[in-house]
């Protein structure tokens, strides 16, 4: 098994965290064929995810997207493009508007 960690600080309190991450997991749904699995709280949310070789969750707070994951065997050849896919993925959806051209 290898494990993957991913943590990245923001400052768009946890309403607008909330749909970053709604459109996070939309994404590697597309993506990685993952399924996705979304709870919201009152301080946090998590996206669990999971396929075969790959599971994980994403919480989300009001100042912190923090991303653990395992990959089974076969999936941790591939972790370092997993990993790039993902953060930037996520740096894309972190980043201000202007700077995504919107």
């Amino acid at each position: 098994m290898t494990d993957l960690h991913i943590s990245r600080d923001h400052t768009l309190g946890l309403a607008k965290a909330r749909k970053i991450a709604f459109k996070w997991a939309e994404h590697v749904e597309q993506e990685f064929g993952l399924r996705c699995t979304y709870e919201e709280g009152d301080v946090q949310d998590e996206v669990c995810f999971t396929r075969s070789g790959f599971n994980g969750n994403l919480l989300v707070t009001k100042d912190k997207f923090e991303l653990n994951a395992r990959l089974g065997f076969l999936v941790g050849a591939f972790k370092g493009r997993i990993e790039s896919e993902i953060v930037q993925n996520l740096d894309q959806l972190l980043a201000p508007r202007n700077k995504r051209g919107r």
